[in-house]
């Protein structure tokens, strides 16, 4: 039944069935024998059609049930979406390439036209929700303020800065605003939390129960470690590479950036800010001081997937964390081409001289068992810095507590500080203004210290909110609103933070010293520019936020629901029915 999709396989599989079958019955009596035999028959026939195999065993299993092969089919037709590009670019490639070059011609034009279409479209969308407005006036305002830092003016390429911009907010737009976008990144959000679940089965037998439900160390940490394994195995397979090159290669069409730089700003949305590098290393020493700054930006401006899964355990929303991953690539390399133009001569305008490497390991055991051993460094760092951090700012706020009391200020701390200095940003970021005082915090604790501690942070006020605690005791903000998760999620999902500095420097200088003056040149206006990349991420999502759920429809939330003990959505419908 299964080769009955392709008769020239069923016709195969008799043959070499039925030839075999001559060969055993004479010089093979042994009943064992045979059907050792034929199985191995059967087995390298479907080795050789391994194709036909897997899409009938995917049709299959769509027709037994559909819900539960969800994840299959889904996987099964990104295989083909990315299979039909390279088809395409192979034997279409160069006809589209020339087709495209009257476009290219009208860029200016084509900018134009989008831009009076995006102003048309803000128009209509915010005519019920005019704060979204604010959202993009912070998106203005920070184009205009790294416009003004920027290196060269004169030489900024304006199509990579407006397709890269165009590329986040359209994919904003698929997985905040349209439902089909929405549920599927939900899913796959969930799918992910299911996935890194697996990681129990690990840390529960070696540390025991009681540890890895209490214990931060315990609870977060091994999480890591099943990831990065994960990551190896893909690395190693030459998968990852794959997805990495297929990526880059829409990247770089669309914002005309060259090979390398875009191939590890799209290696950033996997792995961290010094592993994305390795992807170019043997041409990091040619490279220009741009493509450069654009690798240092993607690092700043983006999270690895090991601690993705970290972040997933403390309850913040997974689709919010992947979609601003994402989101952040094309972004990085339109804000890093705003800051400093590119003014040299490349090596490396066409893709085809860039070559990814696959893993060195031997076999899949070994590249498994080296990519959990790699893990312990990064955990180390990690618990290292969450202790030390932690314990500086016990330390400067105990200062700044007592300098405060010398002149009758009570209750001066770091957090009270950023929840000043940093109001306005927040404020243009979208966030009503009685959230802004602890979204500054958060940020300021991102930016000066790093982003674990403040998605930790987050994810307090996440819990306290969903446990349906009162909005304001004591005079106190307890909790901020979903819209201001949301936008703070996207805001805090970077490495963008003073540490990194020095682990950028560090990893890149070990890969091209050569290059050790050009790195430390540029290592400041990257950082910078990567910590914009998160706050403009941050306001695409506020510009594209709708409310979902009670917040969207109370009247149908209150008629399905049981009032067994308080939450979160009863307090919304609540209060907004007492406001009426």
């Amino acid at each position: 039944q299964m080769y009955q999709v392709n008769p020239k396989s069923s016709n195969y599989f008799m043959e070499e069935g039925l030839c075999l079958k001559e060969v055993i019955d004479k010089k093979q009596k042994n009943k064992k024998t045979k059907i050792l035999t034929y199985t191995y028959t059967f087995t390298a026939v479907i080795a050789k059609n391994w194709k036909q195999a897997y899409f009938a065993y995917v049709l299959t299993a769509c027709i037994l049930n559909f819900q539960r092969a969800l994840a299959l089919f889904v996987l099964t037709c990104l295989v083909l979406f990315f299979l039909a590009c390279s088809l395409i670019r192979k034997h279409f490639g160069k006809k589209l390439l020339r087709y495209g070059k009257p476009f290219e011609n009208s860029q200016l034009g084509l900018i134009a036209v989008a831009l009076v279409g995006l102003i048309l479209w803000l128009i209509l969308d915010t005519a019920q929700r005019p704060k979204q407005l604010i959202s993009f006036a912070g998106i203005c305002m920070f184009v205009i303020i790294l416009f003004a830092c920027s290196k060269y003016h004169f030489a900024v390429s304006w199509r990579a800065v407006f397709w890269g911009l165009m590329l986040e907010f359209a994919l904003g737009i698929l997985v905040i605003r349209t439902d089909p976008g929405f549920a599927a990144f939900q899913w796959l959000g969930e799918q992910i939390q299911i996935f890194l679940n697996y990681t129990v089965a690990g840390s529960s037998f070696v540390f025991g129960d009681a540890l890895i439900k209490d214990v931060f160390a315990f609870q977060a940490l091994p999480i890591i470690v099943f990831f990065s394994c994960v990551m190896s195995v893909l690395y190693y397979l030459g998968l990852m590479q794959w997805v990495i090159v297929k990526i880059a290669w829409i990247l770089q069409i669309t914002l005309g950036t060259t090979a390398t730089e875009t191939l590890s700003v799209a290696g950033n949305i996997f792995v961290g800010m010094t592993e994305a590098p390795l992807l170019i290393r043997p041409y990091l020493p040619d490279m220009t001081s741009s493509e450069i700054h654009a690798v240092m930006t993607g690092g700043f401006a983006t999270i690895s997937g090991t601690v993705l899964g970290a972040y997933i355990t403390f309850g913040i929303d997974p689709a919010s964390l992947v979609s601003a991953s994402v989101m952040a690539a094309p972004c990085a390399l339109a804000l890093s081409k705003l800051v400093y133009p590119e003014v040299e001569e490349s090596k490396f305008k066409n893709k085809e001289g860039v070559k990814l490497p696959r893993g060195d390991q031997k076999n899949i055991l070994e590249a498994a068992s080296s990519g959990a051993a790699d893990s312990i460094g990064l955990i180390a760092n990690i618990a290292a810095n969450l202790i030390a951090f932690l314990a500086v700012l016990a330390f400067i706020n105990a200062v700044l507590s007592w300098l405060g009391e010398m002149v009758n200020i009570e209750g001066l701390s770091f957090q009270v500080i950023c929840s000043y200095v940093l109001r306005p940003i927040v404020f243009m970021m979208g966030v009503n203004w009685e959230d802004c005082p602890m979204v500054a915090e958060m940020l300021g604790t991102k930016f000066f210290l790093n982003e674990f501690v403040a998605y930790e942070r987050l994810s307090q006020y996440k819990n306290k909110r969903l446990s349906g605690i009162e909005e304001w005791v004591g005079g106190e903000k307890q909790w901020i609103s979903v819209r201001a998760e949301i936008i703070t999620t996207f805001s805090l999902c970077g490495f963008a933070n003073l540490s990194s500095m020095g682990i950028t420097l560090g990893g890149l200088t070990s890969m091209a010293p050569t290059r050790k003056s050009d790195f430390a040149k540029l290592v400041t206006r990257a950082l910078l520019t990567g910590a914009c990349v998160s706050l403009v991420n941050a306001c695409v999502a506020g510009i594209l936020y709708v409310p979902r759920g009670a917040e969207a429809n109370c009247a149908s939330f209150l008629n399905t629901t049981n009032f067994t003990s308080p939450s979160y959505e009863i307090y919304v419908c609540c209060r907004e029915f007492f406001q009426r």
